[in-house]
């Protein structure tokens, strides 16, 4: 008997048993979902991508090609993974020493947005709806609502969930251009208030 899935798979893209795939998924060309991956409703995994053992993905991520997400990467709700954005998943590798029982986790939060070419160091947490720029290298924890670029990254403004810079008042208010969603700065963070 035939199990009917509930996600697209292009037919090359490789599906290992044992992972678990959401409703309304879809994986295209050459993409390798490994087993004891979980994977979110309605994601949307690009060309030439790699989801690892262990890996857990909410719903809504949109995984752009060339993206390989390793063991330890947890993505929250509605995350934005740029073209060729790189996780790691070991702080010290070396092609001689198995080390795969100190993967160390890395957590990116609901809405957070990592441009193309961007590098996330491991043990990092990118903050939600946080903004990484393209080819940034994250070495460190980025806020909720930061908006990080370089390398190392470093924080230039902040954003709101729209994705559009925030430009606060010296009542340390801001209003979103495009949703007129409203946020205060408080003790060097940022929160939606209305």
């Amino acid at each position: 008997m035939e199990v009917k899935k509930d996600y697209f798979a292009h037919e090359t893209a490789v599906i290992d048993e044992g992972c678990e795939i959401g409703k309304g998924t879809k994986i295209w060309h050459f993409s390798h979902i490994m087993p004891g991956c979980k994977i979110g409703e309605s994601c949307n995994i690009g060309q030439n991508v790699v989801v690892s053992p262990g890996v857990v993905l909410g719903r809504n991520v949109k995984i752009q090609n060339n993206v390989s997400i390793y063991t330890g990467v947890i993505c929250e709700d509605d995350v934005f993974l740029g073209p060729s954005m790189v996780f790691t998943n070991i702080t010290n590798p070396r092609s001689a020493v198995i080390r795969r029982d100190q993967y160390t986790q890395t957590f990116v939060e609901k809405g957070a947005s990592i441009g193309a070419n961007a590098t996330v160091v491991c043990g990092n947490r990118i903050g939600k709806y946080a903004l990484v720029g393209a080819g940034a290298v994250i070495t460190k924890e980025v806020k909720p609502f930061a908006l990080v670029v370089g390398n190392p990254a470093r924080q230039t403004g902040w954003v709101s969930e729209y994705g559009h810079k925030l430009s606060f008042g010296p009542d340390n208010l801001a209003v979103c251009p495009e949703s007129k969603e409203k946020y205060i700065l408080e003790n060097n963070f940022v929160r939606k208030i209305s």
